[in-house]
């Protein structure tokens, strides 16, 4: 059958129902409330204006696509792609593909346009858009063999073999629970990941403590204890030698003690938010000083780390203790009124489901958040990226994923407690309690982080997705005593683990000493300098570390004698 040039009425009524019926089911599929649904509308006259724009630029690709063939070139209207899916010639040399292509991109703006135009609560506007973006990436072609030429090419040229060794990927994924992101038969902890010596000197339910051999003559008096966050394992911080920000302390002649936490099971589903504080944060701090012996130690915390650790230092404040001579926070929420995407999935209903099926109100009093929960949904925060790109790669093409050791840690997830999870979930992101004043009760104490009262660094990445900057800036109001904020490029954990011999990305430094309310007006007075960030942190925490003593000649003490080296024994536990 002959093609015939697209009508005006046919390319309007396609986008007005498939936008309409795409908006409404992943809306749905979003968990969205009917209430909610009923609430939103499209403004006619903008419909109005993307039917029209629509109905042009349809009528546009199909009738130049008919003169391409006609005129017997190769391929129709060339792809105005900067998106990488289709980047490749297979899709300009195919008409088809390239036609197909092009559509899909129409109709993604097309979609991406009515969510952007929807009417309603910003909540429930955001978590349509949120969830149309995900259909959108979904339903890209380059996702599907049928439509997928540079995946077909690959088959013909192996002659089927790709598509066997595609499955034989797909279901090495099926029985290992999670998508390959890398080649993770060649990375093993201990091995050539997490390798910076030292012994693991104390040890309990929740978390194994280790210290690290000096790399140096003399260290300073106060030692440094980092808290990592618990939804990752802490290797995150000592990948390889040139990346490791552990060792690179460790080298500025710090004594460093780091803690490894326990990756949850069956023995940890009813530990509590109040047990993180007290027997691992708390406890951690205690260890610390008793075998250094020194009274006043230095403290960083990294993501939910940092939440941990300013609120153990809020609960000690409280009992008028104050262990802390500084803390640094890197990609740390305090202040929970701008989390960025990750508030799209939180209202009191989601809150209450969690209790009821983990926490303390569930059947048996706990449970496990698994490991690959999480991940999974952090990995959909950026699906083209994290997701459909190994889809791809993976499955159509039948290729492996090259080595890279932040992927092999990313997919290295973690249980978490179901009581810990669900206060944290309540009292952080949908309440916002941590940043009231006597609003949070933890391990017995009305908390105020305004009273650990010391010198603090405030560091967050300008491209961060989980922890957005301006929300990290919003620290600095909660704090008390000096702050000093650093702003890094790159993303979560990219703009944190830069380490200065590579010379890459570049970092903001604040004019003066003052700290504008408003993030922005921050920023538009900062300077950009290129490179790492970690020098100016160890310049800073230099001056807070204490004169030079002679560096220990081993780890622990008599009372906490080393337990195995690093990077022992719970790190290496599964999820």
């Amino acid at each position: 059958m002959k093609s015939k040039p697209l009508s005006g009425s046919q390319a309007s009524a396609g986008v007005s129902g498939a936008a309409s019926a795409g908006i409404d089911a992943i809306a749905h599929n979003a968990g969205e409330t009917p209430r909610a649904l009923a609430s939103l509308s499209l403004p006619p006259e903008a419909v109005g204006k993307m039917q029209g724009d629509y109905l042009k630029q349809a009528t546009d690709l199909w009738n130049e696509s008919l003169r391409g063939l006609s005129s017997g070139s190769q391929t129709g209207k060339p792809l105005k792609a900067a998106d990488r899916r289709f980047m490749a010639q297979d899709w300009a040399n195919n008409p088809a593909a390239a036609y197909t292509a092009q559509m899909y991109l129409l109709n993604a703006r097309t979609l991406m346009q009515m969510a952007d135009e929807v009417q309603g609560d910003e909540k429930t506007r955001q978590r349509v858009r949120f969830a149309v973006q995900q259909w959108v990436d979904a339903t890209s072609p380059s996702n599907y063999l049928a439509l997928n030429p540079e995946a077909q090419r690959k088959a013909l040229e192996t002659k089927g073999q790709s598509i066997v060794q595609g499955l034989q990927h797909l279901w090495h994924d099926v029985q290992q629970g999670h998508l390959s992101q890398t080649d993770e038969s060649v990375f093993e902890v201990g091995r050539n990941v997490a390798t910076t010596e030292g012994s693991v000197v104390f040890e309990n339910a929740l978390f194994q403590l280790i210290e690290y051999k000096p790399l140096t003559a003399k260290v300073h008096e106060r030692p440094m204890l980092f808290v990592p966050p618990c939804i990752n394992k802490y290797y995150i911080m000592d990948l390889q030698p040139e990346n490791s920000l552990i060792r690179y302390t460790v080298e500025q002649g710090h004594r460093l003690f780091v803690v490894s936490w326990r990756n949850a099971d069956d023995s940890l589903e009813h530990a509590t938010w109040d047990d993180y504080i007290e027997d691992a944060a708390i406890r951690a701090i205690g260890v610390v000083q008793e075998i250094s012996g020194s009274p006043k130690i230095n403290t960083l915390g990294f993501c939910v780390g940092g939440t941990i650790l300013a609120t153990a230092l809020a609960v000690l404040a409280a009992r008028g203790e104050k262990p802390a001579a500084s803390m640094t926070l890197l990609t740390t929420l305090l202040d929970f009124s701008n989390t960025g995407v990750l508030d799209l999935f939180i209202d009191e209903s989601m809150v209450q489901m969690r209790e009821m099926s983990i926490g303390p109100a569930s059947p048996n009093g706990g449970g496990l958040l698994k490991g690959q929960e999480l991940a999974t949904t952090f990995s959909f925060l950026r699906p083209n990226d994290l997701v459909w790109n190994y889809v791809v790669g993976n499955y159509l093409k039948g290729e492996t994923p090259p080595p890279f050791d932040l992927l092999y840690w990313n997919s290295d997830s973690t249980n978490l407690p179901g009581p810990m999870y669900c206060w944290y979930l309540r009292n952080t992101y949908h309440e916002n309690n941590l940043v009231k004043p006597g609003k949070a009760t933890v391990c017995g104490q009305t908390i105020d982080l305004g009273a650990i009262n010391l010198p603090s660094y405030v560091y967050a990445s300008r491209e961060d997705h989980i922890v957005p900057w301006d929300g990290a800036y919003a620290n600095t109001k909660a704090l008390k005593g000096p702050v000093r904020f650093m702003l890094g490029a790159s993303g979560h954990i990219a703009g944190v683990i830069n380490p200065p011999a590579k010379g890459k990305r570049s970092h903001w430094v604040g004019s003066g000493t003052s700290l504008p309310a408003k993030a922005q007006d921050w920023f538009d007075k900062a300077t950009e300098h290129p490179g790492s960030w970690w020098t100016d942190w160890s310049q800073w925490l230099k001056a807070h570390g204490g004169k030079q003593v002679a560096a220990p000649k081993a780890q622990g003490s008599r009372n906490y004698k080393p337990i195995e080296a690093a990077p022992g024994r719970y790190v290496k536990q599964k999820a």
